[in-house]
C-alpha cells in the first residue's frame, strides 16, 4: 500500500482525528504535524525516566561519540564523549513508552495514513528516545531513514513526540517538503548515504527546507523517504524526544538485516 498516494479516505473512526486535508497533505509533503496530541503529565513522566537512566546512563546507548557526526567527541576518551544521543530500546524501558506508542491517538493515525489496520512496531528501527546536549551534541546531515532499514517496500511511518520545545536553536528537525516522493540518482548522496552538499541540484533542494517548530507534546509524522536533517544544540538545556516507527504487517522487514533482529510488535 503505497503512503504517497493523495487520493486517501478518510477514516470512519472520529478518534482519529485526521480531516481528509491532513491525510493530502501527509501523501503531498511526506509529514503532518499534530499539535497537543500528548498530555504534559505523560511528557514529564518520560522526561522522568530518561533522566534516571541518564545518571548514571542505563544500557543500552548510543554515544556522540560513536556516531562521530559533526560536532561529537571523538571518542568516548575525548571531552564530552560520555554524552549520549540515543537511549535505545525505548520501548522496553518502561510502561509510559509502551502505552504512547501503543495509543489510539497515535495508531489510529498512522493507520489512516498508511490506509492500513494491520501495522506493527518495530523495535529494529527508531525506538528511542533522542538526548540532543548542548556542547556536544552532533548534526545530522540530511538523510533518509530508509538508508539503513530493510524491508520489502520503503513505506514506514516515523512519529516523533516532542518532550519539550524543539526550535532551529536546540537542533530541531529541518525536512524537505516533498522528497519522500522524488527520485535520486545514487550519486546524489555520499559513502554514507548522507545527501552530498557538493552537487548544485541537492543545494538547490536544501533550499526549499523547512525547520519543525515543535511545542512540548506535538507529534511529528514522516514517511520513512522524506530527505530531513538535525542542526546542533545551542541551547544550555537538553532536547527529549520519543522517536518510534510502524509498518504494515504485510511489509515485512527482509530476514538477516538488523531490520528483523526483533520481533516486531502486533497492534
Amino acid at each position: 500500500m503505497s503512503l504517497n498516494s493523495a487520493s486517501v479516505e478518510s477514516a470512519n473512526d472520529s478518534s482519529i482525528g485526521l480531516s481528509e486535508t491532513d491525510i493530502a497533505k501527509f501523501a503531498r509533503d511526506g509529514y503532518l504535524v499534530v499539535e497537543n496530541l500528548c498530555p504534559f503529565d505523560a511528557c514529564d513522566k518520560m522526561i522522568d525516566i530518561v533522566k534516571q537512566s541518564l545518571e548514571p546512563a542505563i544500557a543500552p546507548v548510543e554515544y556522540e561519540a560513536d556516531l562521530r557526526y559533526p560536532g561529537s567527541p571523538s571518542t568516548r576518551n575525548a571531552p564530552g564523549g560520555n554524552t549520549s544521543r540515543r537511549l535505545l530500546h525505548a520501548f522496553a524501558r518502561d510502561e509510559v513508552f509502551r502505552k504512547w506508542a501503543t495509543s489510539p491517538v497515535v495508531v489510529d493515525r498512522v493507520r489512516s495514513l498508511m490506509k492500513c489496520r494491520d501495522v506493527q512496531f518495530s523495535q529494529n528501527h527508531h525506538n528511542c528516545i533522542m538526548t540532543k546536549h548542548p556542547g556536544y551534541g552532533s548534526s545530522t546531515g540530511w538523510h533518509q531513514d530508509m538508508r539503513y532499514w530493510s524491508f520489502d517496500r520503503p513505506e514506514l511511518v516515523t512519529v516523533w513526540l516532542a518532550l519539550g520545545d524543539e526550535y532551529k536553536e536546540n537542533g530541531c528537525l529541518t525536512i524537505i517538503p516533498g522528497s519522500h516522493r522524488m527520485d535520486f540518482d545514487r550519486g546524489q548522496f555520499d559513502a554514507a548515504l548522507f545527501v552530498r552538499d557538493d552537487l548544485e541540484d541537492n543545494r538547490l533542494l536544501f533550499k526549499t527546507a523547512e525547520n519543525m517548530t515543535l511545542k512540548k507534546g506535538d507529534a511529528l509524522f514522516f514517511h520513512c523517504r522524506l530527505i530531513h536533517s538535525a542542526g546542533r544544540n545551542y541551547t544550555d538545556s537538553i532536547k527529549y524526544s520519543v522517536v518510534f516507527t510502524y509498518h504494515a504487517k504485510e511489509n515485512r522487514p527482509i530476514a538477516s538485516t538488523r531490520s528483523a533482529k526483533h520481533p516486531e510488535i502486533d497492534l
